[in-house]
């Protein structure tokens, strides 16, 4: 960097960047990390939020309705596509409709389809499923769409979460007990 001195249009550029840095980091700040399940191929929360056009195309195309738009009462997020995977589950479409349909970035069906994408964090309530308790069941296994690498039966038949789970909430659906063992949390979401 030289010692000489700045330009009155280097000046203003300098400040105009830090300030918009600064900026940023606050709006980063109020953005609730892990507070919503986004549709797959979202962005990160604070991209997504500045990419969404709250156009609702995504919501409209989702075939079993598993999309909805947040209300006013969500702030920066009002107007954004969520998903509530506890109560309706993503059915993984293999053409991703709802990212192929977004007229932005904010959603962008991933060059590798299905394989990195998580939606949100599944959780197995050990005192809750049977399977823990002895008793036979391997539902939840049965549904996933993604197989074994997401959801696996151990050796006496407890459900065994892996790693390439995407929170889709199938077997959160298909769990046989009432309420269902199986819960999703946002990414990032406290426990």
């Amino acid at each position: 960097m030289s010692d000489l001195p700045l330009d009155r249009r280097a000046f203003f550029s300098q400040g105009l960047r830090r300030m918009l840095g600064k900026a940023v980091d606050v709006v980063q700040a109020r953005v609730v990390a892990g507070r919503y399940v986004r549709p797959p191929g979202a962005l990160p929360e604070p991209a997504f939020l500045a990419a969404c056009t709250r156009c609702g195309e995504c919501d409209r195309v989702c075939p079993v309705h598993a999309i909805h738009v947040l209300g006013t009462e969500h702030g920066l997020a009002a107007g954004t596509p969520a998903l509530d995977v506890n109560h309706t589950a993503c059915v993984m479409c293999t053409e991703m409709p709802c990212a192929a349909v977004c007229p932005t970035d904010a959603l962008d069906v991933p060059e590798d389809g299905w394989l990195g994408v998580r939606m949100a964090v599944i959780a197995i309530d050990e005192e809750r499923c049977i399977a823990h308790r002895d008793i036979s069941c391997g539902v939840c296994a049965r549904v996933c769409p993604v197989g074994e690498a997401a959801l696996a039966l151990d050796p006496r038949g407890r459900p065994v979460l892996g790693a390439a789970c995407t929170g889709c909430g199938t077997c959160i659906s298909a769990c046989v007990t009432s309420p269902s063992s199986i819960a999703a949390r946002a990414i990032g979401a406290y426990q």
